[in-house]
């Protein structure tokens, strides 16, 4: 591993026009690379990697030679910092992508340890590759669901509240804290009619729950999870299916949680047994029951005072799609936060 004194860092000044010495402080930094492997990893293919943070950091003079990168400009400082948290990736044998450079950029610059949020590996992926928390929201929420027995995950779409949830869940059946999963969501409509879908109950409901479906298959690959849901080991099913149940040494998802009523959510939570973990995700401004009375509106206040239950609220930081995904939601933010109707009728939020 690198050592503390890996990089180097001090500040000189820059001379005023007349020779003497001026006020405006020049920081510069050398970040020290421990093998010339990692250096190439470290600059990529062509130096790209070094290339996309001095893109960041265009006022900061990056030179690479050896095995050190020298550092200098008013951002010299921040732009080690990335570099420091990139070599720990590569030590930990985690390959740079553009993904992993930028976001290590956004949160040097958040003042946040990227190594100690994008490192950690909840479970591995069936094709390959790993899922990873990629944000500081996504860490506090996956640390949520290990340390309590119920976690609601709230926050907008594209924040990977359903996707870490069964990841985690994959996690304990894997570790044999659990026996079994359970994934289940409301079947409402949005817009379109369940009547007009063809097929019985199951078929008719499919369409909702397959996006639970899709990160399951991820996880564990369409064999493994086919296996799983021959032999019971995971269920996936309607939230009505779930009244007169006692759930026991499961781990149990309940997706799209605003589109509960307060008599569903209450029936939820109650279906919980011994050994078993739940997590109730939902994105309150997506709210598609009828009436708007959804399960979550003021849950937070009447389930407050209770041990091993916590709230985590992602936000549009944490969006983990297209960061076109990201301006989205801080746009539909802003509108609401103005007081302007979304356009559809709907009551305000």
């Amino acid at each position: 591993m690198k050592t503390e004194d890996a990089t180097e860092r001090f500040d000189t000044t820059d001379p005023d026009a007349d020779g003497t010495a001026g006020t405006n402080p020049v920081e510069q930094a050398v970040v020290h690379v421990s093998a010339n492997h990692l250096m190439a990893l470290l600059l990529g293919e062509r130096d790209q990697w070094l290339d996309a943070v001095g893109a960041q950091f265009g006022d900061t003079t990056m030179v690479a030679r050896g095995n050190e990168i020298r550092l200098s400009g008013p951002h010299a400082g921040s732009a080690a910092r990335v570099f420091d948290e990139l070599i720990m990736f590569v030590e930990g044998g985690q390959r740079l992508d553009g993904d992993l450079v930028h976001r290590t950029i956004d949160m040097v610059r958040a003042d946040e340890l990227p190594s100690k949020v994008l490192g950690t590996e909840v479970v591995r992926l069936a094709r390959g590759g790993s899922v990873r928390p990629k944000t500081a929201g996504q860490r506090r929420y996956i640390d949520a669901i290990a340390d309590n027995i119920i976690t609601f995950g709230i926050g907008p779409a594209g924040t990977g509240k359903s996707w870490l949830a069964v990841a985690m869940a994959v996690q304990a059946l894997q570790r044999k804290q659990i026996e079994r999963i359970v994934l289940t969501r409301p079947a409402v409509e949005a817009g379109e009619r369940l009547g007009f879908l063809p097929g019985d109950l199951m078929a008719k409901v499919d369409p909702y729950l397959r996006p639970l479906y899709d990160a399951f298959y991820d996880m564990v690959g369409a064999e493994g999870a086919a296996k799983m849901l021959e032999r019971g080991v995971v269920e996936v099913a309607p939230l009505a299916f779930m009244r007169g149940r006692t759930l026991n040494r499961s781990f149990i998802i309940l997706d799209e949680a605003q589109n509960t009523t307060p008599e569903q959510m209450k029936m939820f939570l109650t279906r919980i047994g011994y050994g078993s973990k739940a997590v109730i995700t939902g994105d309150v401004t997506q709210v598609d029951v009828q009436g708007g009375r959804s399960g979550l509106d003021g849950i937070e206040q009447i389930l407050s005072d209770i041990d091993d239950l916590t709230f985590v609220r992602l936000t549009s930081r944490d969006v983990v799609r297209h960061r076109i995904v990201a301006q989205i939601v801080n746009a539909y933010e802003r509108n609401a936060a103005a007081g302007e109707p979304a356009g559809d009728g709907r009551r305000k939020r």
